[in-house]
């Protein structure tokens, strides 16, 4: 009789236990999340506004996209929210993810010293700009390290006809590190590098360094969200995910990535044509 009824008493707790961590499973998803959008500050505007109306906790892991990439590939993910479209797109078409949204976009911008020794401000375009570069052999610092910064300044390169390999640790410099770190690099070798337009507004230690050149199209910078496919990564929480897609590409999640600015400045633009600010 005892031992019955200790052992209803342990089924009782088991089927709590199993309850108690699905629910705690089902309220939290995590994000392999590129480092321009966790620097910036943009998550601290957007999560607390999400969670408060859904109860779903949202946790970001932030690293460069090619990372962020390989870590949802082994599962570690239930969100992707990077900004390199061929890669995601790959990442869709090789089953690992359901569907690929634009999400928002902004661009890409070449810093330097101010007094701008390849004259990259009078570029008619970024190819033009790198190749000044490459000609005066002024020092350039590049991320080097797969990301989503590092691949579109790679593609900058290959229109401008160069291979910067070939000049690695002579003018060319790869630091293998993210934006924060490459842009205090760059600033201290007194070195040009292309970085995403947020995470300069929110670098800290420009000293006089300043945006060199800006606006051309091939420095559109796209981020895409994509939901990681639970029959490649049973684990993966579909349903919180999914809601926090719909979420960010609603019209309220929409408007609320147009009202991210730093120093006045509007960081981030919304895909949604709804939503266009």
């Amino acid at each position: 009789m005892l031992v019955s009824t200790m052992m209803r008493f342990a089924l009782v707790f088991l089927a709590i236990l199993l309850a108690t961590t699905t629910l705690a499973r089902s309220q939290s998803i995590l994000v392999q999340s590129t480092t321009s959008t966790e620097n910036s500050g943009l998550y601290d505007h957007l999560l607390p506004v999400f969670e408060k109306k859904t109860g779903i906790s949202v946790n970001v892991v932030s690293v460069g996209t090619g990372q962020a990439i390989k870590n949802a590939r082994n599962c570690d993910a239930d969100i992707l929210l990077v900004h390199s479209k061929p890669d995601e797109e790959k990442f869709v078409r090789d089953g690992y993810g359901i569907k690929r949204h634009d999400l928002m976009y902004n661009d890409f911008i070449i810093i330097g010293p101010p007094e701008d020794p390849a004259g990259i401000d009078n570029s008619s375009d970024a190819p033009s700009a790198l190749r000044n570069i490459s000609e005066q052999k002024s020092i350039f610092a590049s991320r080097g390290d797969n990301s989503g910064t590092h691949k579109k300044e790679l593609s900058i390169w290959k229109k401008a006809g160069i291979d910067p390999d070939i000049h690695s640790g002579t003018w060319y410099r790869s630091t293998g590190s993210g934006m924060g770190a490459t842009l205090n690099a760059a600033v201290g070798m007194g070195a040009y590098t292309i970085t995403d337009r947020a995470t300069w507004l929110s670098f800290a230690n420009k000293a006089d360094f300043k945006i060199l050149f800006e606006g051309d199209p091939s420095l559109h910078n796209q981020y895409g969200i994509i939901r990681v496919n639970e029959e490649k990564c049973p684990a993966a929480n579909h349903a919180d995910s999914q809601a926090f897609i719909d979420w960010m590409i609603s019209d309220e999640g929409q408007a609320r990535i147009a009202s991210f600015k730093l120093d006045g400045k509007q960081v981030f633009y919304p895909n949604a044509p709804a939503s266009a600010m």
